[in-house]
């Protein structure tokens, strides 16, 4: 949770006026490598989600994450609701491991109830765009897909793109931004 990558983008979701919860999942916390058991990952997940829903009770809530910690906040809210929450935002979903194409992981989000965007590089190897738009379309209004010309899976842009990795995150930023208010309307 304190990754640089994290931290600026926290930054950037509160100059536009998006606060951020962020927790950490409990093999991060004792500094293991392999991930938890999804069934803990998504208890993880409703435990962040409750503990925002009460810090700050008067604001709207979404929940998400980047690349696992978003996959598993759909998985939470494929299996059961997300009191509170009205939209889920993945920064960079993992669809598939890198340079093995497959839909498998995105097969829950059809049993998710709740407005999706998804920010996505068009270099990023966790999520084959020729995959993912068909699933974001299968799930209509329910699922938006936001593209970033030339970033990869951490949203890192080479330099012959003209932009900069500060302006991407700003992009995310406002993204989420302009999205949050449309989740009530498409839940």
């Amino acid at each position: 949770m304190s990754h640089p990558f994290l931290e600026t983008l926290s930054g950037e979701l509160a100059s536009v006026g998006i606060a951020t919860l962020r927790y950490q999942f409990p093999y991060m916390e004792s500094r293991r490598r392999a991930p938890d058991a999804p069934a803990v990952l998504t208890a993880c997940v409703g435990a962040a989600v409750r503990t925002a829903a009460e810090v700050a009770a008067d604001l709207p809530l979404l929940a998400g994450g980047k690349s696992m910690g978003g996959r598993m906040t759909s998985l939470a809210a494929s299996e059961r609701p997300l009191d509170g929450v009205r939209g889920l935002v993945f920064f960079g979903f993992p669809l598939h491991p890198p340079n093995r194409p497959s839909v498998t992981r995105g097969h829950h989000l059809a049993r998710v109830k709740l407005p999706m965007l998804f920010l996505q590089g068009t270099r990023d190897q966790f999520a084959d765009l020729d995959l993912l738009r068909p699933i974001c379309a299968q799930r209509g209004p329910l699922a938006t897909l936001h593209i970033i010309e030339r970033a990869d899976h951490s949203f890192h842009v080479p330099k012959s793109s003209g932009r900069t990795d500060s302006s991407v995150l700003r992009e995310l930023a406002q993204t989420v931004e302009s999205w949050a208010p449309t989740a009530d309307s498409r839940g």
